[in-house]
């Protein structure tokens, strides 16, 4: 596991060293939670979110500016005063992406708790009217998937609600997983489209696009893109752990291609910015 990981990121360091040279006429803000955000990479830490993958997919006048911040829900990241810094940054012809539902989730923590068809929704308008205030385009997504295939017996995943186990792949849990990858999102999958929608704003749908690759790859090749870390083989975690929330180097790659090729195609004025090299690379 450890060789593939160096392989992706040779490939990639090219990329993601000329996405940094253009002069940044365009910004593309992202807001969102763990799956998303830029991880630390001390101590050969192979956690990713998919936006910090992003720009290697990117080129010319333009830069991401990832400000998503890990078990952030819609609520807490306004109540922190975190969406007020980033629309301080905004300015007129740039894009906001909006990703939030993992940690609204949290039906027992009042501080990130949040329901869909109220609350939820609610948060998502505001990011959207405040957005189109400053002159940026909002664009909507819903959560990517969690690596969930519940055993035959119905038995649900310890670490569904984003646990995490040390490195123990003997354990029963892992022995007995299934074969088909279920859904833990439930509403706060459907409400972003709805409100997408109800404001006209684009939507691309994560949730969709990363269950295909997740069960297309299949039980046990989906454990490679997630962070399934055997005991002794990094510094970060010498323990190891089983996580199917959060996204490895490989996952945080394959699921921002996913995004990119969908934004070449739902935001035309996107596309000259997407590198030609990759754009469609999974279609």
């Amino acid at each position: 596991m450890k060789l593939i990981h160096s392989l992706i990121l040779s490939l990639a360091m090219p990329f993601a060293m000329q996405a940094a040279e253009p002069a940044d006429t365009v910004t593309i803000f992202m807001i969102g939670d763990s799956t998303m955000a830029n991880k630390k990479l001390e101590k050969e830490n192979q956690e990713r979110g998919w936006g910090q993958m992003l720009p290697i997919y990117l080129e010319g006048a333009v830069k991401v500016d990832n400000h998503a911040v890990n078990g952030r829900s819609s609520k807490s990241f306004i109540d922190e005063g975190r969406w007020d810094v980033v629309k301080e940054k905004i300015r007129p012809g740039d894009y906001v992406i909006i990703q939030f539902g993992h940690n609204d989730e949290k039906i027992k923590d009042e501080k990130r708790y949040t329901v869909p068809g109220a609350s939820f929704d609610d948060n998502l308008r505001r990011f959207v009217t405040e957005a189109r205030e400053k002159g940026a385009t909002p664009i909507i997504m819903n959560s990517i998937v969690r690596r969930n295939f519940p055993a035959p017996t119905g038995e649900t995943q310890e670490d569904t609600d984003d646990k995490q186990a040390d490195w123990n792949p003997d354990k029963k849990t892992y022995q007995t997983e299934g074969e088909v990858l279920v859904d833990t999102h439930g509403e706060y999958i459907i409400a972003p489209r709805r409100v997408a929608e109800e404001m006209d704003v684009v939507f691309v749908d994560m949730n969709a696009l990363t269950h295909s690759l997740v069960q297309g790859l299949g039980r046990d090749l989906s454990q490679q893109m997630f962070m399934w870390i055997p005991a002794d083989t990094y510094e970060f975690c010498p323990k190891g752990k089983v996580d199917n929330t959060h996204l490895n180097v490989l996952g945080g790659i394959l699921v921002s291609r996913l995004a990119v090729n969908e934004l070449a195609e739902k935001v035309p004025a996107l596309k000259p910015y997407i590198r030609k090299e990759v754009y469609n690379l999974n279609k």
